[in-house]
């Protein structure tokens, strides 16, 4: 899934392009939406707030239209490294995009003191308001929460959806192009996205430690994958799960194995879903001690 910027200078008159940045708090469903709009899963997904570290490219592209999506960490007020760099993610959206979409659920009035509006200030670009989860929250509830927002923060537009069963979504995606500028397409139509198949990789392992473990071991781990070779159509690959202490390696690991075991047979069936190849998975765990709160170990992890 590497992709080349497009190598046509100039652009084709009639069509248009943009960045649009995904914000809002955790659990919001910013990248069930982001699933949605692109058509296929590239965004991990689980009941479980601040799944997403990462901030994540995906291309909608079609003949008179290309939209780079940014699906961002939940906005969040940080209390270690890695979160700080969380939010730089989505802080770097100014420079980054041309329009945002601030989701929120559709169930809940927004809070007083809510660090969405102070980061949407900070970003200062034109902010499409999604309330999300119509199908549980009813369209009257809905509707009173698009009013509590728009209360609070001005928005060039709003649209209410369901990005789980995906009502709304054209509409939604008929919004977004009405404010996209003339511009080319700056990457292939035929890409999904411009991230390398390590990280879809290390994020599809991330997201069954999610499923599997339960209160901090997730929010505990990283994922490197150290090895990705292919050959005769089946991917071998290595990866480190990195924990903060020793008791983690344990609950990780499992009596005799048997918890890593089962986190090995789920993870390779979910990248061989999304690859379509079959896949030789061998997972190891090493103790890194306060890796979210050391610059260099982030660095090594991917957050820049």
């Amino acid at each position: 899934m590497d992709s080349e910027v497009s190598d046509t200078d100039a652009h084709q008159p009639g069509h248009y392009s943009g960045f649009v940045g995904i914000v809002g708090r955790p659990n919001a469903g910013k990248s069930t939406l982001f699933n949605q709009l692109l058509g296929q899963k590239l965004s991990i997904i689980t009941h479980k707030a601040q799944t997403t570290r990462h901030r994540i490219q995906g291309f909608y592209s079609d003949d008179q239209y290309q939209i780079v999506f940014l699906d961002t960490p939940g906005i969040i007020q940080p209390g270690y490294l890695l979160q700080e760099k969380m939010m730089e993610q989505v802080t770097r959206l100014r420079t980054d995009a041309d329009l945002l979409l601030h989701l929120v659920d559709g169930r809940w009035i927004p809070e007083e003191d809510d660090v969405v509006f102070e980061t949407l200030e900070a970003l200062s670009l034109p902010s499409v308001l999604v309330v999300n989860k119509l199908d549980l929250a009813g369209k009257e509830k809905a509707q009173e929460v698009l009013s509590a927002y728009s209360r609070k923060n001005r928005y060039i537009e709003h649209v209410m959806i369901s990005a789980l069963d995906g009502s709304g979504v054209s509409d939604l995606l008929k919004t977004i192009k009405k404010y996209l500028p003339e511009g080319p397409a700056y990457f292939d139509k035929d890409q999904a996205s411009d991230l390398p198949m390590r990280f879809f990789v290390s994020e599809l392992i991330r997201e069954q430690l999610f499923l599997l473990y339960q209160q901090e071991i997730p929010y505990s781990c990283a994922v490197n994958v150290v090895d990705f070779q292919e050959e005769d159509g089946k991917d071998y690959i290595q990866a480190e799960i990195v924990v903060n202490r020793n008791s983690q390696k344990g609950i990780l690991i499992g009596k005799k194995g048997s918890k890593l075991k089962e986190l090995g047979i789920n993870s390779r069936q979910a990248i061989s879903q999304f690859t379509g190849r079959k896949t030789d998975l061998r997972l190891f765990v090493k103790v890194r001690d306060k890796w979210r709160e050391k610059e260099s170990f982030l660095k090594s992890y991917g957050y820049k």
